[in-house]
């Protein structure tokens, strides 16, 4: 069969098949949803204009991710890893101010679940999709050398053969084997562990609890959601803190129990809420952040504030809550 052929047996749908599961590699790989959408993009126009020399239709899916891992490779090179609050400051207190916002570039971003998980297929297969999307986990990834983390992502989230992760990075098993082991050990040093998959009506008992408790404008209804080594961290600000009576303090001394409104999203395999805060008392409510909860056994492990009205549209979102 000659390559035109076989490019002509191939229509760009079939490509389009795998955009969300090229999308949710790319982000792991690159901690922003929004680098991750372009990458896939970059991925598609060079697949599409590859087409007519590719003849392997068996190996399409490896061939694209084959192109994804180069292209997320280039946009690493040279450039400082994103992370979250955590993994930069030192811990403070309730206390403090939250200082001065750092460039979107630095931090690890939130992505809805439509555009990073699968929609149907193993529920094994799924829980370990969702599990590996959590931010703490995303967070995690970043420190790993960009080879590094493309072999742990293919080996360990979506259970490659080490002999089909060697063929796409051009090397052997046995190197493949030694990154991920150095690879795991690197993320068991990090000690920033993803939370345990829960049950998604779990996650909607405990997003409704939170959601009520601001409603109510209820502190104590709130911190008695938090584990005891709960964290609060807001990026793009640096300021994080960890333990209720910390939490507490901050929450009461923002006013953080005002008019908001909200509205539930599905991020990060979690449960999340999209909060909606008038810009002054009496106001309309506006976009205001992205709230990301880890729910470990049924209580929250780590509330990720993201002050980034633009996520808005992201999530399909208007900028001010329907009436």
């Amino acid at each position: 069969m000659s390559g035109v052929t076989a490019a002509a047996a191939i229509p760009a749908e079939q490509l389009e098949k795998f955009r969300r599961e090229l999308t949710g590699y790319c982000y792991r790989m690159l901690g922003s949803i929004y680098e991750a959408e372009d990458a896939v993009q970059e991925t598609m126009l060079r697949a599409w204009r590859a087409l007519a020399t590719f003849e392997d239709r068996t190996g399409l899916r490896p061939w694209l991710y084959r192109i994804a891992t180069n292209v997320c490779l280039d946009l690493l090179k040279g450039r400082s890893r994103r992370a979250l609050p955590m993994d930069v400051a030192p811990v403070a207190t309730g206390a403090l101010r939250r200082g001065d916002a750092r460039p979107e570039e630095m931090w690890v971003q939130p992505a809805p679940d439509g555009l990073i998980l699968p929609v149907d297929g193993d529920p094994a297969e799924s829980a370990v999709s969702r599990e590996s999307v959590r931010l703490a986990f995303v967070a995690a990834l970043q420190h790993l050398a960009p080879r590094q983390r493309a072999v742990l992502i293919l080996r360990d989230v979506l259970r490659w053969r080490a002999a089909e992760v060697a063929s796409l990075l051009d090397t052997s098993s046995d190197a493949v084997n030694s990154a991920l082991r150095r690879a795991r050990a690197a993320l068991t040093d990090v000690g920033r562990d993803s939370a345990p998959s829960q049950p998604s009506a779990a996650d909607r008992e405990l997003l409704a609890a939170y959601i009520n408790a601001f409603e109510r404008h209820d502190v104590d209804a709130l911190v008695a959601l938090l584990r005891d080594d709960a964290i609060l961290e807001m990026p793009p600000f640096e300021l994080w803190m960890r333990g209720p009576d910390d939490i507490r303090r901050w929450l009461v001394a923002v006013d953080a129990f005002g008019q908001e409104r909200f509205t539930p999203v599905n991020a990060n395999g979690s449960p999340a809420v999209a909060v909606y805060r008038p810009p002054k008392p009496g106001g309309q409510p506006t976009a205001f952040s992205i709230q990301v909860l880890d729910n470990i056994a049924g209580r929250i492990g780590a509330i990720h504030v993201f002050l980034d009205p633009a996520l808005f549209d992201l999530f399909g979102l208007p900028s001010v809550p329907a009436s």
